[in-house]
Formats: C-alpha cells, structure tokens, sequence
C-alpha cells in the first residue's frame, strides 16, 4: 500500500516525462504491424474473413496493447522520480584541502625569531595541523627543489609526527626555490582531483618566478597564501658550504606573491592571528563534509512503488497464465527475515564454524549447556574437544570423557584432550556421591559417577575449569589449555556423604570441591606445557635467525635519516629525467 502523500507531486527528473508524448505514436506503429501481420486481408473478400479468422484475437490483441501502453507510461514516471515526501539530510559545507610549503634552505636557520626560525615555523604548522577544522593536508619540503614529505590526507596527526625530522641535512642541495615549491604543490591538489584548494608558502621572499607560479596556481583554482619568517632586521646564519650569510624578511614580495596567488599574507606571530589571518583554520572551499547539526530537507525518490504494477503486466506479457503464476508466488514465497534463510547459502564447512562461534559466545558468558547444544552436532577434533570442556564445566563429566575419547580418536596425540580427560577421571573417582546413592556398587565409577551428577543438580556446578574454547578448526591444535582439576582425596566408596537435610554442609563441600578442582586445573596446565617438547632449531635455522636479528638492529630508527634517503632518492631520478615529473 502506497504511504500517503505529505506533500504536493514533485518530479526529481522532469526530463522524463517528455517521453509520453510518444504513446499515440507507439500505438499506430503497433497497429500497422498487426494488419501487416494479417496476410490473408488482401486474398479474402471482407465478408469471408469472420469465417477464416479467429474471433478473440481482436479483443486480445486490444488488450495486450493496452498493457503495453499502462506498462510504458509506469516505466516513463518511474524514471521521472515522483516524490511526495521530504526527509531530513546533513548539510554539507566545502571543505578545502590545504598543501603547506616550507623552506628549509640554511636561512632557515637564523635566530632573529628564537631560538631559530625553523623551530619556530615547526611549532607554527604543529598548531595549524591541531587547530584546523576538517580538510586534507599535505606537507612539502623544498629548498633548491620540491618533495612531498606528506601526501594530502585526512589525518593530520601523522603530518605532525614528521615535523621534528625536518631540518635543512635532509635536503639534497641548499637554496630556496619557491616557484618549484607551488608548482609542486598545485600538482599535488590537480593529481588528488581537486579543483580548488589551498597552499601556504613558510618563507622570508619571493621572487618574481614565484609569483607567475602563484599566478598560474590561481588560475588552476588553487590560492597562494605566505606566512613571514624572519624579521626585517634579519640574522646571520652559516650555509651548506660554511660561507656567512644574512637572512632578512621581505614583506613586499610576499605581499606581492599573495596577491598573485589570490591569497593573503601575514608575518609569523606568536599566537593564531597569523593563521587566522591566512584563512586556513576554517576553510570554506574544496571537498564536502558535513556541517555539524545543521540539516535540510531533500525529496525522497518514490518511483519504487511504480515497479510493483509494471513487474504484473511483465509477468502477463512473459506468457499465458502470468497472474496465476504471479498469485501463486506470492502466497508461497515465505514472508521470514533474510536471516531465517541464511543457512540455505552456507556451505557445510561455514555452517559449522557459525555453530563453533555461537557455542564459545555461550561458554564465554558462563552457559555451558548452550555450548554443548552447540558444539555437539559439529564434526572434528576441535569441536569434540570443546564439548568436552562444556560437559565438564557443565558437571556431565561421563559424557566429557566421551567427548575427549572422540577428539583423541580424531586427533591424536592433542595434549590438551588428554590432560582434561585425565583431571575429569581423577575428579570423578574422588568426587562425593550425591545423597541416596551410598552404598551402590561401583564397579564402573568413571561411567556410574557420570550418570549420577547428571542426575544432581549441585554436583553439576563442580566441574568449573577455565580453559578457553577452541573458536575454528585452523587455530593451531595444541593450544594452550588447562586441563580438569582433580577432586576431593578419599575413596568414594568411603567417603561421608551429607544428609538431605544438611544443606549448608553440601554447599561447603560443593565450594571445597571447586576451589580444589581450580588449583588443580592449575596445575595440570603447567605439567601439560611442561611436557611438550622445546622446538628443535637446526643449524640453518639458528643461522638465519641470528642473522635476521642482526639485520634488524642495523635498520636506524631515525625519520630524519629517512626522509634524507628518500629526497636523495627523487632528486637522483629528476637528474635522470631532466627535472620534476
């Protein structure tokens, strides 16, 4: 049934509906072909053709046409996108991506801004990458080239990180080529697909083959913003080949290089009025994100609903008896939850590692007969070994020794299995019987205890263990697990047993028997893990893995020296090429 409509028709795609003037078109073509089709018009007198042809055909052909044009004039408005009905949606705010450009040429380290400029501007882009809102950023280091230290992203915590190792030794040469740096940085922007954007130039000047790159850039869509370093004054510093130098702010020709980058200028400052200044804290450009809880109201497509007509005059096209065939699916196809059919698509070995993880959700919140519910009907060694643990958690410890006979069977040798099952016998040999029961023969006590505690509600909370269950048949079969405590010291047949009456004596001895099934537990781990065997390691073995070692103690952690490889690297493969790519 359709919902009733909240507001007057609207249609998201107009353009559709210019398609309905064909129809009468449509039905004159259709027409002619039919009397085309009819060849024995033009051989019979008229007054014959009632006698020769069939009489229905006509009725049934008008009929088909009909459903033809019902069918076209429901597809048309379907894809038209009738809507009567408006839902809320975020807003979305533009978001630019934001390219920063340092220089790190030896003027970089002048101490007119203490204690260099270079320690000054890192902490200045530190507190850029924390305090913007939302946007890619990328970092580019350049002095007579350009690199990416940083690849536009949207985590700017992993930009920071690399802001202690740069320093002008991880340059390949020393200089301040500001036009190669926004060229890189436009290039940048256009290779991730964007068609505006940001770049923030970190220098003292600018010459005039920087400003027609700024220029270019905002022709591209990309604004040219410079932040000062430096004073006017200026300060010495020492250059790659030790020669004195003198590094001072040129305020023009960075005000100069904004103004070609449609951008703006700003000196360094100590506080954020600089990156205010610069526009770059909350950008209002580029890609979309949402605005924080701000919504709109969007039509919401409801051509859906015309498909259910046009798939009935499908089925009675596709042949005779379509609205019975029709009919008969819908009343037959089971109106369940997808979930309830899920298990028809799994293959066997997936519906048994399904039955395996519900069974060791139930044993991790303490439902251990849910778990041998679960478990049981699952073939392999792992799953026997797991309902082993359940049954014995559970205190059906008959059936556990079962359940660990049958891993044994399938896998044997699993050391696991076989302590649990010795700590189970040891348990069931020295366990209390329950009242009633003294005096019975005990012929059998591994098979006639286990039929007694399933028939004892307190005795089937004694088989507390904690070993984990085993969660899929690829975990490594000699998991570490912890085997079955041992019971109570004395013989069964000996042993005092408490009256009915007696209830806080049974509780006593029911929480004695756990503690001391815990601690042995405890132990029967500890012997299992000692008696495997240690790995045997060959001579070969040995020796690579001592040179393994050796080689990873060799890898420098140090992200300066990295970044240092990694320009020398490009900057040997633009001499090969003849520049940048």
């Amino acid at each position: 049934m359709l919902p009733a409509p909240d507001l007057p028709l609207h249609w998201l795609r107009p353009a559709w509906l210019w398609a309905l003037p064909a129809l009468p078109m449509i039905a004159w073509a259709w027409r002619s072909g039919r009397r085309r089709q009819s060849g024995w018009r033009e051989w019979v007198d008229p007054h014959l053709l009632p006698h020769l042809l069939d009489a229905h055909a006509g009725p049934r052909a008008r009929g088909a046409l009909w459903l033809g044009l019902l069918g076209y004039v429901l597809a048309v408005c379907a894809l038209a996108g009738p809507s009567w009905r408006q839902l809320p949606q975020p807003v979305w705010q533009a978001r630019a991506p934001l390219v920063i450009a340092l220089d790190l040429s030896s003027a970089s380290l002048a101490n007119d801004l203490p204690p260099s400029r270079l320690a000054q501007a890192r902490a200045k882009i530190a507190r850029l990458l924390q305090a913007r809102a939302g946007g890619q950023v990328a970092l580019v280091a350049y002095a007579d080239d350009a690199y990416t230290v940083a690849p536009l992203t949207d985590d700017a915590a992993n930009v920071a990180l690399l802001l202690d190792a740069l320093s002008p030794d991880v340059m390949p040469g020393d200089g301040s080529d500001t036009r190669r740096a926004i060229a890189w940085s436009a290039r940048l922007l256009k290779q991730a697909g964007f068609a505006q954007g940001d770049i923030v130039v970190l220098s003292d000047h600018a010459d005039a083959t920087a400003r027609r790159a700024a220029g270019d850039a905002a022709r591209d869509g990309y604004h040219v913003s410079a932040l000062g370093l430096g004073t006017e004054e200026g300060a010495a510093f020492r250059d790659a080949q030790g020669a004195i130098g003198r590094a001072r702010l040129d305020v023009a020709s960075l005000r100069a290089l904004a103004s070609a980058g449609e951008g703006a200028f700003a000196p360094l400052s100590a506080d954020d009025r600089d990156l205010a200044a610069l526009g770059v804290l909350d950008p209002q450009r580029g890609g979309a994100v949402a605005a924080r809880g701000e919504k709109t109201l969007v039509w919401q497509d409801q051509g859906y609903w015309l498909l259910l007509p046009l798939l009935a005059i499908a089925a009675l096209a596709f042949r005779r008896g379509g609205v019975l065939a029709m009919l008969l699916a819908g009343i037959l196809l089971p109106w369940t939850p997808a979930q309830a059919a899920e298990g028809w698509w799994r293959r066997p070995d997936q519906q048994a590692h399904a039955r395996l993880e519900v069974g060791a959700q139930a044993y991790r919140r303490g439902q251990f007969d849910a778990a041998a519910q679960a478990w049981r009907p699952v073939p392999g060694a792992d799953a026997a070994y797991n309902l082993g643990n359940a049954l014995a958690k559970s205190g059906d410890y008959a059936g556990a020794v079962a359940a660990y006979d049958r891993a044994l069977r399938l896998q044997p040798g699993m050391d696991d299995a076989v302590a649990n099952r010795d700590a189970v016998l040891k348990a069931m040999r020295r366990r209390p019987q329950p009242p009633g029961q003294q005096g019975q023969s005990q012929s059998n006590g591994q098979r006639q205890n286990g039929a007694q505690q399933q028939g004892n509600p307190s005795a089937q909370r004694q088989g507390q263990t904690r070993e984990s269950p085993r969660q899929a048949a690829q975990q490594p079969p000699q998991q570490q697990a912890q085997a079955q405590p041992q019971a109570a010291q004395g013989n069964p047949q000996q042993s005092a047993q408490p009256q009915p009456a007696d209830t806080g004596a049974q509780r006593k001895a029911d929480a004695a028997q756990r503690a001391r099934m815990q601690q042995a537990l405890a132990r029967a781990g500890k012997e299992s893990a000692a008696k495997r065997p240690a790995p045997v390691e060959t001579p070969a073995q040995r020796e690579q893995r001592l040179a393994d070692e050796a080689w990873l103690r060799r890898i420098p952690d140090d992200p300066g020296a990295l970044l240092r490889a990694k320009f020398q690297l490009e900057h040997e493969r633009r001499q090969q090429q003849g520049g940048p790519p």
